[in-house]
């Protein structure tokens, strides 16, 4: 009966965060980023393309880490007539462990330090068959490996990053769901087989976005003592083409009913990202709008945390 109450727990939270109201933090609150360097991931379509303009507006110098090389350059050129500033592909496919280190090491080339890197790359319901090129469950690779490893590899530049922030911190903002609160992890369901066929493609992507929490927890116990801020957060239900693999027909009820404007979506991140007063909530999940949230009970679970890593450090080495 506590299993039943605790999921219906989450329900409630999940429909509190469907009707957050009218945000009071909006992208003119973010302070100037001159000389501030900075990494989004997806950054071509949806929050990503929102974050990066906003970024741009406040001068800071961002690269856009994106799959499809000619919808990054036409974002790009779209993102210059709107701010007058210019964001620099970097080519990256998530979901393959080879491209993750190309695009980390040709990072590593232009630049030393990284302030703020933006996990928000996604995938969402993509069909059961999709596998990642390493074998992997294709929003397990995308979702969690793929931004696990090109995390881990730009900590140099990170902590290079601290002694020129503003706050001298570098920070880690890892883009969850409030899907993390509708499926526990199954850890035999990662690569193909049983386990995993058993689970339909919302609950593997749910499983991923809970996962993101547990990483970004991970990343703010393990390297807060080298001053790195890692938040994860739920942008709020919003428009975009993350939902390219919803049916048409739930997509415009979604729409017509829950779906909030592409401009909101950006918000807890950049914020997250950007403003002050997010150096207090190391470790923490964020709600619309930006607030402090609490997300599922395993996100918490330092002995999940802990499995998480260590197997996520296993599917990297040697890659």
């Amino acid at each position: 009966m506590g299993g039943f109450f605790e999921e219906l727990r989450y329900i409630v939270y999940i429909i509190a965060q469907l009707f957050p109201g009218k945000p009071k933090f909006s992208t003119a609150q973010i302070p100037d980023l001159t000389g501030q360097v900075m990494v989004v991931t997806g950054g071509n379509v949806g929050i990503g393309r929102e974050t990066v303009k906003a970024l741009l507006e406040h001068n800071a110098k961002v690269y856009m880490a994106s799959r499809n090389k000619d919808k990054a350059f036409t974002a790009i050129k779209e993102l210059k007539d709107e701010t007058g500033r210019e964001a620099i592909f970097l080519e990256l496919d998530l979901s393959d462990l080879s491209s993750v280190r190309r695009a980390a090491t040709q990072f590593l080339s232009m630049e030393n330090e990284l302030h703020v890197l933006f996990n928000n790359a996604g995938v969402m319901s993509c069909p059961i068959d999709w596998l990642s090129p390493d074998g992997y469950d294709m929003q397990f690779a995308t979702n969690v490996i793929g931004h696990f490893f090109f995390s881990k590899l730009l900590l140099p530049a990170l902590f290079a990053g601290t002694a020129t922030s503003p706050d001298h911190h570098a920070r880690i903002i890892m883009t969850s769901s409030s899907a993390a609160y509708l499926h526990t992890i199954n850890w035999d369901s990662f690569v193909d087989g049983p386990e995993r066929r058993k689970m339909t493609p919302q609950q593997l992507y749910a499983q991923s976005k809970l996962a993101d929490a547990v990483l970004a927890r991970e990343f703010a116990k393990r390297f807060s003592d080298q001053s790195i801020i890692a938040i994860s957060l739920n942008p709020g239900s919003i428009d975009t083409e993350l939902q390219r693999h919803v049916s048409g027909t739930e997509r415009k009820f979604l729409r017509t009913f829950l779906l909030g404007p592409l401009e909101y979506g950006a918000l807890n991140q950049l914020w997250a990202g950007t403003v002050p007063e997010a150096l207090n909530y190391n470790g923490k999940f964020l709600v619309p709008w930006t607030k402090v949230g609490e997300c599922r009970k395993e996100a918490y679970d330092d002995g999940v945390g802990s499995r998480l890593w260590d197997w996520l450090e296993h599917q990297v080495e040697n890659k």
